[in-house]
């Protein structure tokens, strides 16, 4: 498995209801067919939510979740500006292990 990382500063969120952790992993699933999953959240160090997600092919679906984060309001939120996209062909790959898809 592969890592897709969706780092979310909480000063650019406008609802900042912790639940969007759980919706915006279900929301990625459900467009990605299943393609991606929930692996997990933390808290970055300087407080940014990390979600991790894996895929088999992190590269092929994050254009999947680039779009959502584009297009879609999670919790009443634009994501657009809010959210950061890393990947990794690693499993479980930490942050710098991953590199920056979105915003380029």
């Amino acid at each position: 498995m592969q890592t897709i990382i969706i780092v979310l500063d909480p000063k650019k969120i406008e609802n900042p209801d912790l639940d969007i952790r759980y919706l915006l992993p279900e929301r990625i699933e459900e467009i990605t067919e299943g393609m991606v999953r929930d692996n997990g959240y933390d808290y970055l160090p300087n407080n940014d939510l990390g979600i991790w997600l894996y895929a088999e092919e992190a590269n092929k679906n994050v254009k999947s979740i680039i779009h959502l984060v584009k297009t879609e309001r999670i919790s009443d939120n634009d994501l657009s500006s809010a959210a950061e996209i890393y990947v990794s062909e690693e499993n479980c790959a930490d942050l710098d292990k991953c590199q920056k898809v979105y915003p380029i």
